[in-house]
């Protein structure tokens, strides 16, 4: 009965045993389930936190890199005005630069122009023939002989204006490199030379007929000793007939290079036509006057100072 008794205890107390363990099982399955549904959710958690966080940190180097691209671009902006800054600096600089040495130049120019002009007589360029007068006392500031070789007659004194020989020889060497014959028959005449060859003109051939090819004194363009009547060979030594020559034709074609133009051409308004007759007035007046076929006689005497500063340029 004992025995009995105590394997009754025994099973129940196996029971007993089973249930707790069974218990323990269940609690463990359930520990369990609870355990991978929390990492589960943990881990589900994770991945959304981890995927927002990659969202906003591509955002962020988004931004980032879009941040960069703008300093970027404003770095290079701010450097282009930087340098457009300088480069209009730098142009303003050198437009005052230019501007200042424009003024100096002017002024530079226009003391020089002062200078040459009190250098250079006025009366140069004047209209005389029966327009302007040449008083007595007038004579060029300095004249120079001119050699024999250039002369028709070597035995007569020429005289020329110092300032305009150097332009004289250079045509009378051009002209006989050209093969032509040019010399000078007359040169400068004082205000009493030519009155004493105005009266020798008058009694030989009345007052009416000399006044058509003799200045009165005062009057000549020889008196400035800028002008001169030039010759040739072939025509007995007369100036009648010197515009069949070449020699008269190659003047036209060349004095003005030389600063010459002829002052009484055919048709002019003051004396007979004189194609041995040339006055220095310049290259560059002269070139004009050839180029638009003008006489110096028939232009504006306001025109024609203008180009008395460069005369002798």
């Amino acid at each position: 009965m004992l025995k009995i008794h105590i394997i009754k205890n025994f099973f129940e107390k196996m029971d007993r045993y089973r249930m707790a363990v069974d218990f323990l099982i269940i609690l463990l399955m359930i520990s369990t389930v609870f355990i991978f549904w929390f990492g589960f959710t943990t881990i589900k958690n994770l991945n959304i936190t981890n995927t927002e966080l990659g969202e906003k940190i591509s955002l962020l180097e988004n931004k980032m890199a879009s941040t960069t691209v703008e300093i970027q671009e404003n770095i290079a902006q701010t450097e282009t005005s930087l340098a457009q800054a300088l480069e209009e600096e730098a142009r303003s600089r050198e437009q005052q630069l230019s501007g200042v040495q424009d003024k100096v130049g002017t002024i530079s120019g226009t003391v020089t122009d002062l200078e040459k002009l009190s250098n250079t007589d006025p009366e140069l360029l004047q209209k005389y023939s029966k327009v302007f007068f040449l008083n007595e006392h007038f004579a060029p500031a300095k004249l120079v002989e001119i050699p024999n070789e250039y002369k028709y007659y070597e035995s007569r004194v020429y005289q020329l204006h110092d300032k305009v020989w150097p332009y004289l020889n250079s045509m009378l060497n051009s002209a006989k490199a050209s093969g032509i014959d040019l010399y000078v028959y007359s040169a400068y005449r004082s205000f009493n030379t030519q009155e004493a060859l105005k009266g020798q003109y008058t009694v030989i051939y009345g007052a009416g007929t000399a006044n058509q090819f003799s200045a009165d004194q005062g009057y000549s363009e020889h008196q400035l000793g800028t002008t001169v009547d030039l010759i040739t060979t072939g025509i007995g030594g007369t100036l009648a007939g010197f515009d069949d020559t070449e020699t008269y034709n190659w003047l036209l074609q060349n004095a003005h290079k030389f600063g010459f133009t002829l002052s009484y051409p055919k048709n002019n308004g003051y004396y007979i036509y004189e194609p041995w007759h040339w006055r220095f007035v310049g290259v560059q007046l002269a070139t004009d006057l050839k180029n638009q076929n003008k006489n110096f006689y028939d232009m504006n005497q306001r025109d024609i100072d203008e180009y008395l500063v460069n005369i002798f340029d």
